[in-house]
């Protein structure tokens, strides 16, 4: 760095890929088996959607058919951000490709939003011309995707807060299953009524949970992308915390963005007039961990402030 007072990169045990990842940075290499049967099982309802959607010319069942192809292709997409994740660095990129995954979810948003605009357009269409469904099939159709969609939301049940992929996958199955449920109300209510315009109404229904789902997760992913401050994470509570530490006169350059959807990493740079040891890093980023799920924690100690060209809050 520019200056020359004393620092010190650590580089401590808690983020050397050893400690707490079955449920934070290997979260989504764990759920490897989950993203294939998923992914599989989908594909194979999607084709069976769309065949039967066409023959009972259903709206309802051909829109749900399109959001679970982009719920295949979501998944494939977080299943192989995933699997970069895992990558060890190299020499040109030294933290991996953990970024990957956020760069999946995004693509994922994406993909979704797109989703939106195709069924909404499709419904109103199908309001200025409705046409007869065959609303058994409708209902049997549907009724099965309840069955994949919410056992698929199952298996990503466990990982859902620890992982954005991860989270975003449950949230795609789970509503994905209330959405066939909508599906299967829908196609009853117009074997009662008759009421033909239900079929498209269950779509522009089926647009909005889309639309909801699908913009959470580009706002999520946006500000990763961005390397913004993790949600569930309060800058000024880990800055409190680093400020409160014994010996710790003041704290600047405090830096927290996420790795990978996952992992979240920390700079910092704390003034300890006293100095510092090892032992004195290891247990603030032991804290760090446990208190924060900050795993990657890089600290610069200095005697004093004076000459560190970063200790102004507007530089960066």
């Amino acid at each position: 760095m520019a200056h020359n007072h004393d620092h010190d990169h650590h580089n401590d045990h808690d983020h050397s890929h050893s400690h707490g990842h079955a449920g934070h940075s290997h979260a989504p290499a764990s759920f490897g088996r989950a993203f294939a049967i998923g992914a599989s099982l989908n594909a194979a309802f999607v084709v069976a959607e769309l065949i039967f959607g066409y023959s009972a010319n259903s709206l309802a069942l051909v829109s749900d058919a399109v959001h679970n192809l982009s719920d295949v292709i979501a998944l494939l997409l977080a299943w192989g951000g995933a699997w970069l994740a895992g990558k060890r660095p190299t020499d040109t990129h030294t933290y991996g490709y953990r970024r990957a995954s956020i760069l999946a979810a995004l693509f994922n948003a994406g993909l979704l939003l797109i989703a939106v605009g195709g069924i909404a357009v499709e419904a109103i269409n199908r309001f200025r011309e409705p046409a007869e469904v065959a609303s058994w099939t409708v209902v049997w159709v549907a009724a099965f995707g309840i069955l994949i969609n919410g056992g698929t939301a199952l298996l990503f049940m466990r990982g859902r807060d620890s992982d954005l992929n991860v989270r975003g996958a449950y949230l795609h199955m789970a509503a994905d299953a209330g959405v066939s449920f909508g599906v299967v109300v829908a196609a009853l209510l117009i074997m009662a009524t008759g009421w033909q315009w239900l079929d498209p109404a269950i779509s522009l229904a089926i647009a909005v949970v889309v639309l909801v789902s699908g913009w959470e997760l580009a706002r999520d992913s946006v500000n990763l992308a961005l390397d913004a401050v993790p949600r569930g994470i309060d800058l000024k509570v880990v800055r409190d915390y680093l400020a409160t530490i014994e010996g710790v006169t003041e704290v600047h350059d405090l830096h927290i963005w996420a790795m990978s959807t996952s992992e979240t990493a920390l700079t910092a740079h704390l003034v300890r007039p006293g100095g510092h040891d090892d032992a004195f890093l290891h247990e603030v980023c032991a804290e760090l961990s446990h208190r924060f799920s900050i795993h990657h924690a890089t600290l610069q100690v200095e005697i004093s402030s004076e000459t560190c060209r970063l200790a102004p809050a507007e530089l960066v």
